[in-house]
């Protein structure tokens, strides 16, 4: 086993040249063939490749010494593989009943392939490598997840011109690129910043088959400071989040945290919920504009149990409940929805509800579609003076 202080001076070092080096075409190959010439004997790992994503598959872009046997065999990353890895970030192919990248190692030499995968703003890449005998998983997901974060971050920042837009970066790299598949519900999402840099943030949690969490807040600010405190709450959240968790504490120790680490002018509202399997919601609501939940033809606001996070240290929370009930459908949204203005008159609450109502049948994806092209429709739609975000969670019928 490799020493600590040695792995960590190794990956420092590796870490540093991605820091520095020249964003070009052969950027990621130089970073593969470091990681394999400075780490081959000390995490056993071989033979680098590097796959880029075009359309629905992901192609070599280079190979090995000598051509393979049968290029066929890896010329194109096998679709199951790449999944997997896509999904995870980062993923050791060890599962002996799982024979997706056979031709890849060497079963006769107990070789295991190991995959972690990058991208920028516009295309995926998969580096892929073979594990010989004596690896261990801590190292190898360790120096494997530290390198993916830099190259991720590298590669997001090398391709925006500003701080303005690299700071959009690091907003945007914490939302959800998609919303989770739930059993039992659907669910849909969008932001809209009205600059470059918004406030706005929502987030899901899947913790077990029966419960999930969702959250939607507005960071107050621009620029930066918005982006890195929405980074503040969002890690806040996500390390907090427990099954267990008592759900009003944890949002005081989040305000605290808030309060001591930003400016004074820096504040956030907060909607956060645990939805179990049988539609019981739990929540806490920091001072957000009030999620509607709609049953047929009747709304009920889910109203502040708090003020908003940052403005007060020692404030108290109360956590509150509603039901769902069969395709009922809960909305979260911003108020850059309910605020949206046509001259003197804004888009209000009243006209949010009738939209969720008027399309309740529909799917939640096509609900969020309706309301997103009402509050357009409503202002000037080249304009909008607020973020606007919006989740939708509809509870349906379980495919059997």
């Amino acid at each position: 086993m490799i020493q600590p202080k040695d792995l960590y001076r190794k990956l420092a070092a590796l870490l540093k040249e991605i820091d520095i080096g020249i964003y070009d075409a052969d950027y990621l190959l130089s970073v593969l063939a470091r990681l394999e010439n400075s780490f081959t004997r000390d995490l056993h790992i071989e033979i680098g490749r590097l796959y880029g994503e075009d359309q629905d598959q992901f192609l070599l872009v280079t190979e090995p010494d000598g051509a393979p046997t049968d290029p066929g065999d890896i010329r194109i990353l096998d679709a199951a593989a790449a999944s997997l890895v896509v999904k995870h970030g980062t993923y050791i192919y060890n599962d002996p009943s799982w024979s997706g990248l056979k031709q890849v190692g060497k079963p006769a030499t107990g070789a295991t392939p190991a995959a972690f995968t990058v991208r920028d703003p516009t295309r995926r890449w998969i580096f892929l490598f073979t594990l010989e005998e004596g690896w261990i998983r801590e190292e190898i997901e360790f120096c494997f997840n530290a390198i993916r974060a830099q190259l991720n971050f590298q590669l997001h920042i090398k391709a925006m011109n500003s701080d303005v837009e690299q700071a959009a970066v690091i907003q945007l790299s914490l939302l959800p690129s998609t919303p989770p598949l739930i059993a039992g519900y659907q669910t849909a999402a969008r932001s809209r910043p009205a600059e470059v840099i918004g406030g706005d943030f929502f987030d899901f949690s899947v913790l077990e088959d029966d419960f999930f969490t969702v959250a939607v807040g507005d960071a107050m600010g621009h620029g930066l400071p918005s982006a890195l405190l929405v980074r503040d709450v969002v890690t806040g959240l996500r390390m907090g989040v427990e099954r267990e968790m008592r759900m009003a504490e944890a949002m005081q120790k989040l305000n605290r945290v808030i309060h001591r680490s930003t400016l004074s002018s820096n504040f956030v509202s907060l909607f956060f919920a645990q939805i179990e399997s049988t539609g019981h919601i739990l929540y806490v609501n920091a001072g957000h504009p009030p999620p509607i939940l709609i049953h047929g033809s009747q709304a009920r606001r889910l109203q502040p149990t708090g003020m908003i996070l940052g403005a007060v240290s020692d404030t108290e929370y109360r956590r509150a409940s509603a039901n769902f009930d069969q395709d009922g459908v809960l909305v979260l949204y911003s108020d850059g929805v309910v605020e949206r203005r046509h001259g003197d008159e804004e888009f209000g609450l009243s006209r949010l509800e009738e939209a969720v109502i008027r399309n309740r049948e529909e799917s939640a994806v096509a609900i969020l579609d309706r309301i997103y092209q009402a509050v357009t429709l409503f202002g000037d739609p080249l304009a909008f003076e607020d973020d606007v975000t919006l989740v939708v969670i509809k509870k349906a019928q379980i495919d059997s």
